[in-house]
């Protein structure tokens, strides 16, 4: 299965996620940029309330794409020790990747939440979303942010997945929901006709309509 674009994905994503439909305890919470228009799609057929959830995964310098962990709202920081340790990753190189991107954390907090407050998730179903998993080291770093918030249950869905990290997060979330785990995974952008990236005005255009159209989170 290829996916037309995000849209298209959180389609398909939805009707995985049908018996949460309406349900008044649960709130979706997309990682931006990329999980905020499945997201879309996904709380706007299941008609439930929507939120951002910020993330920033803390690439290799020189390799960005390879991630060493991610940091997320509320200081929560994972970092991937069996790469750390195989690569030979000095802690000070960490740290400095670690405040970039806890600056650029700050900035989209300020530009997509602006004065609005967190939602409570204490005792909610959170659904976490984004576009798909590879590494999986950002939605881990958002697991285990929103479970120090006090969520009493808490879902990964992504449209496509590696297969390995899949399975992963059926032992770490109490439930785990990819709409296709590919063999021949090799990046999340490969199963989407168009993946641009997404902008953020995009993002905001987009939580702007969810808070305009759909239930808003207690």
């Amino acid at each position: 299965m290829i996916f037309q674009d995000r849209y298209d994905a959180g389609q398909k994503l939805a009707a995985r996620l049908e018996h949460y439909a309406g349900d008044p305890n649960v709130i979706l919470l997309a990682l931006p940029r990329g999980g905020i228009p499945v997201a879309y799609e996904v709380a706007r057929t299941l008609h439930v309330p929507m939120d951002v959830f910020i993330v920033r995964k803390l690439g290799l310098p020189g390799h960005p794409e390879l991630a060493m962990g991610a940091i997320a709202s509320g200081g929560v920081r994972v970092i991937n020790q069996e790469l750390v340790e195989h690569l030979g990753i000095p802690e000070s190189m960490i740290e400095s990747v670690a405040r970039q991107e806890g600056e650029e954390l700050h900035r989209r907090e300020q530009l997509y939440r602006g004065s609005l407050p967190f939602p409570d998730l204490r005792g909610k179903t959170v659904i976490l979303i984004d576009d798909g998993l590879a590494t999986g080291a950002t939605m881990r770093a958002a697991a285990r942010a929103v479970r120090a918030e006090g969520a009493q249950r808490i879902v990964v869905a992504v449209p496509v997945a590696s297969p390995q990290t899949c399975r992963e997060f059926e032992t770490e979330v109490d439930e785990t929901i990819c709409t296709v785990t590919p063999l021949s995974f090799f990046a999340v952008s490969q199963w989407y006709q168009d993946f641009l990236p997404t902008s953020d005005e995009e993002v905001r255009e987009l939580l702007m309509k969810a808070m305009k159209d759909l239930p808003r989170a207690a």
